[in-house]
């Protein structure tokens, strides 16, 4: 009983590192050697809290209220739209590398296409947080289009179909309507669309064993 306790708060950071080595070791098989498997995935997660600002505008909050022989002025604010590293800027950068270096333009494609209809449909704007989005959708439907269409290239499929596929139906195509929410920051590819990203990298990994 005296090593359960310990043993218990060990867990954890056993399947942490479990995970890593996995993850590290598959995506040698994406074209990355063990350096690079490490430095995508930590790049992913130290950048998913890194916003690049990309413009700025004034938003108009509320309108001007009439108040006897006056107007109170209208109440406005500036929102500022970015784009996230972790989350759009890298898998942006490799899924172009693998689309170049080892994935069929054609089975690419149609993975994209089907990941950004279902997640277009399954993305759901909310005040205040930005895009909710079921984190395991986007890889395991990129996984299945993979599998299916991607042959001996499923790896690089799943990992394109998935990361684009869903910045393209859960940001993109809801773009109108994030904008809409009155955050005064707007990440592409942040808030609930980093889950289904990063999670996307794993299962393209698992799948190339």
């Amino acid at each position: 009983m005296f090593f359960l306790g310990p043993f218990l708060l060990l867990l954890p950071l056993l399947f942490f590192m479990l995970m890593v080595n996995i993850f590290t070791f598959s995506l040698a098989k994406l074209g990355l050697s063990p350096v690079g498997a490490i430095f995508l995935l930590w790049a992913s997660l130290i950048g998913s809290v890194i916003n690049i600002p990309l413009s700025r505008e004034r938003v108009l909050v509320k309108q001007p209220q009439p108040f006897f022989f006056f107007n109170h002025p209208p109440v406005v604010q500036e929102r500022v739209i970015c784009i996230n590293v972790g989350g759009a800027v890298i898998p942006l950068i490799f899924s172009l590398y693998l689309l170049f270096a080892r994935a069929p333009l054609w089975p690419t494609s149609v993975g994209i296409t089907v990941v950004a209809l279902v997640t277009k449909i399954l993305a759901r704007p909310v005040p205040g947080v930005g895009i909710s989005l079921p984190a395991f959708i986007p890889p395991l439907v990129a996984a299945a289009v993979a599998i299916l269409i991607g042959g001996p290239h499923a790896p690089p499929v799943g990992y394109i179909s998935g990361a684009l596929g869903t910045l393209i139906g859960a940001d993109l195509l809801n773009w109108r309507a994030i904008r809409s929410l009155g955050a005064q920051v707007v990440s592409i590819g942040g808030a609930g669309v980093f889950d289904g990203i990063f999670l996307v990298s794993i299962v393209a990994a698992f799948l190339s064993w």
